[in-house]
C-alpha cells in the first residue's frame, strides 16, 4: 500500500485506502481466476506479503540501504487487509516481500526467510493452502546490468546459499523465483538438512495447481487464438475509455476547464501532432492562449543501474527546473498534467497553474479529449499529495496518508 510517499513502487499499488485495495485485489484475482480455479484460470499471485511500503525513508528493499521495514504507528494489521480479501478471494499464489522487519516481535530476517510470518501468519492464521513463491534473488548474487547485486538475504547475509534455502524452505516458501539450483536442495535432503517430506510438501501444491489448470491434459496454447486476442479492439475501447475515466481533476481555477475549440497552443512534453487536432499549436508561449505541460514525479537519480528504474528520494522539483516551469505558468495560463507515479511535492504549481490533473499513465490524446470535453474524468487522488518534504520526513512510514497539512487530501477529484 502507498503508505510511505518516497516508496519507489507506488504506482504497483491500488493506493493508500486499504479497503479499497482489499475490493480491488479481489475483482483482479476473480478476473484471473474466475469463480475457481480451473483449465480457464490464469493463476493470480498475490505480492507482497505482508505488504509493502512501511519502507524506513521510503528505499526500496531490493537494495541493502532500503531493506528495514518499519511500523511506528503501528498499522500492520492494516497492511494485512487486502491479504486477507485476496486470500478470501481463492488467490493461487503469493510472494513474501523483501523487506526486514525491525522493531515488531517478527524474527529480523526478510520475509521469505521468516516462519512467523509465512507459515505462522500467511498459512495458519489467515488460511492460505495455495503456493509461496519466494521474491527473485534471495539465494545467491547476481549480475543485473552488469553490476554485481548480493542476495536479497536480509538478515541473514552471513549463510551461505545452501543455509538461506534452508531457511526458506522451514519459513513455508515452495518455489524459489528466479533461481535455479536443483543441486542445492538435493544435497540438502541428502545431508539430512532438510526432510524430503518437506519437499514432498512443496511438489504437492505445485503438481496440484498444474493439474488444476490442466497443463499436463492440454500444455500448449493456440498462437493464432492468441494472436486474434491480444490487442482487440474492444479491449482496446475499454483501455482507453479508462485511461480518460482515471485523470484526476485537482484544480480548475475560474472554470477554465473544459475548453473550448480551437484556442491557440503551446505544448511542452506533449505529442504536437496529437495536439493539432485539439487547436493551432504554436512554437512561442506568447503567442499562445494556453500551454498545456505534461510532467512526472521528480525523483533522485541513482548511479546503479538497476536502482535508476526505482525511482526514490526527493518528491520536489529541484532548482532551476521548478523555476523554469513556474515562468511559464506566470507567462500564459497553463494546464499542467503531472504523472503521480509516486505523491509529488508541487503547491507552488498547484497555486499557479491555471488548472492541475493528475494521470497515472494515460496518453496525450486522453488528456485533451477530457481537456476539451470530449470526455469526463472520474478519477479521484489515491494518496495525498505532501506540501513539503519536511511533512513527508515527519511521517510514520506505515500510516497511509499521515503527512501535515497536504495540499490535496486522499480522495480528492473535481468534476467537470
Amino acid at each position: 500500500m502507498a503508505s510511505e510517499p518516497r516508496w519507489a513502487r507506488q504506482s504497483g499499488t491500488f493506493g493508500s485506502d486499504a479497503r479499497l485495495t482489499g475490493e480491488l485485489v479481489a475483482a483482479y484475482v476473480r478476473g484471473l481466476q474466475g469463480p475457481t480455479l480451473g483449465p480457464g484460470s490464469v493463476s493470480a499471485m498475490v505480492k507482497h506479503f505482508p505488504g509493502g511500503g512501511p519502507q524506513k525513508d521510503g528505499e526500496d528493499p531490493h537494495f541493502a540501504h532500503g531493506k528495514e521495514q518499519v511500523y511506528p504507528g503501528g498499522m500492520r494489521e492494516h497492511h494485512l487487509e487486502p491479504f486477507r480479501a485476496a486470500i478470501a478471494a481463492g488467490c493461487a499464489q503469493m510472494m513474501p516481500y523483501y523487506g526486514q522487519p525491525m522493531g515488531t516481535d517478527w524474527e529480523e530476517v526478510g520475509f521469505g526467510f521468516n516462519k512467523g510470518v509465512v507459515t505462522g501468519l500467511l498459512r495458519e492464521e489467515l488460511g492460505f493452502e495455495g503456493i509461496v513463491c519466494a521474491d527473485w534473488g534471495l539465494l545467491d548474487d547476481a549480475t543485473i546490468f552488469g553490476q554485481v547485486h548480493p542476495a536479497r538475504a536480509w538478515g541473514l547475509e552471513h549463510l551461505g546459499v545452501a543455509e538461506r534455502a534452508a531457511r526458506a524452505l522451514e519459513a513455508g516458501c515452495d518455489q524459489f523465483g528466479g533461481e535455479q539450483c536443483p543441486e542445492v536442495i538435493v544435497e540438502l535432503v541428502r545431508s539430512g538438512r532438510v526432510p524430503e517430506s518437506r519437499i514432498d510438501a512443496s511438489v504437492r501444491r505445485l503438481l496440484r495447481e498444474k493439474f488444476t489448470l490442466g497443463l499436463f491434459e492440454d500444455p500448449y496454447v493456440d498462437p493464432d487464438a492468441a494472436a486474434e486476442i491480444v490487442g482487440r479492439s474492444d479491449f482496446t475501447a475499454l483501455g482507453a475509455a479508462a485511461q480518460r475515466r482515471s485523470l484526476t481533476v485537482l484544480t480548475n481555477s475560474d472554470g477554465l476547464l473544459p475548453l473550448t475549440t480551437g484556442p491557440k497552443l503551446y505544448v511542452r512534453n506533449v505529442d504536437a501532432a496529437v495536439a493539432a487536432g485539439y487547436g493551432e499549436v504554436v512554437d512561442d508561449p506568447a503567442e499562445a492562449d494556453l500551454a498545456v505541460l505534461r510532467l512526472r514525479t521528480p525523483y533522485e537519480p541513482r548511479e546503479n543501474v538497476f536502482e535508476s528504474y526505482f525511482h526514490s528520494g526527493s518528491l520536489a522539483f529541484p532548482e532551476p527546473e521548478l523555476t523554469r516551469i513556474l515562468a511559464l505558468l506566470d507567462q500564459v495560463p497553463t494546464l499542467v498534467c503531472i504523472n503521480l507515479e509516486r505523491a509529488a511535492v508541487i503547491p507552488e504549481i498547484a497555486e499557479r497553474a491555471a488548472a492541475l490533473i493528475a494521470d497515472y499513465g494515460a496518453c496525450d490524446a486522453a488528456l485533451l479529449d477530457v481537456a476539451f470535453g470530449r470526455a469526463t474524468p472520474q478519477g479521484r487522488l489515491p494518496f495525498e499529495l505532501p506540501r513539503s518534504m519536511e511533512a513527508v520526513e515527519a511521517s510514520r512510514p506505515d500510516v497511509p496518508n499521515d503527512t501535515l497539512d497536504p495540499v490535496f487530501p486522499h480522495g480528492h477529484g473535481l468534476t467537470l
